[in-house]
């Protein structure tokens, strides 16, 4: 047989001998932590508050960003609040808010917490511990991309190097002190992919994670 280029094809490549050798190069999903923050570096201030968070002209912006996502992994109390956008009846919800909600709806909630019974939420699971192994098989045998929320969680897979790819919404607010998007000593080398300026001041930054550095 011939050797034949490997061939793009849906969510993998294939390699193409004749015409009854054909056979899959399974392509890893990725694994992506999408975070709102302060200029100086914080997803909460000192209280725990975000308020400064303003969804004006983002919030669109991320419900497409996140369509294409099949899995959410959450922690405790990002589940809790974005399971606002749980409910059972979509046009209760302000319009600017439904397509959000249907797409939020439809991926699969996986959420880590010792203290949650069950969920509160349609598609959605609650494991107790965050196992790094099932989170490689995840990827490994996932359709989509897999979205990780909350800077705890996502620094746990950081550390281990999961993540494939940041996406910050960088909001032209100081707030001093709080929650960091990210773990103090953590260090990665990052490839830029993307910017995007929004009129309320708002920058979206789009990260290839591509290795520790040396």
């Amino acid at each position: 047989m011939v050797a034949q280029p490997l061939v793009g094809k849906g969510r993998g490549f294939y390699w193409e001998g004749n015409r009854n050798e054909t056979f899959q190069l399974p392509r890893m999903s990725k694994l992506i932590y999408i975070a709102n923050t302060s200029l100086d570096g914080y997803v909460e201030d000192e209280t725990g508050a975000f308020d400064w968070v303003n969804p004006d002209q983002v919030h669109e912006f991320v419900t497409e960003l996140l369509r294409p996502i099949g899995t959410y992994l959450y922690g405790r109390r990002l589940y809790e609040t974005m399971a606002y956008f749980g409910g059972p009846v979509i046009e209760d919800y302000p319009p600017e808010h439904r397509d959000f909600a249907r797409v939020w709806q439809k991926a699969e909630k996986i959420v880590f917490s010792r203290t949650l019974t069950g969920p509160t939420t349609g598609n959605t699971r609650v494991e107790r511990d965050f196992d790094l192994e099932a989170v490689r098989k995840l990827k490994r045998e996932s359709e989509h991309d897999i979205n990780i929320g909350g800077a705890e969680l996502a620094g746990l897979a950081l550390e281990a190097d999961l993540v494939d790819e940041c996406h910050l919404f960088l909001y032209p607010v100081i707030v001093g002190s709080g929650k960091p998007a990210f773990r103090a000593g953590l260090r990665r080398n990052l490839e830029l992919l993307e910017t995007r300026r929004f009129g309320t001041g708002v920058i979206h930054l789009r990260y290839r994670i591509t290795a520790r550095p040396r």
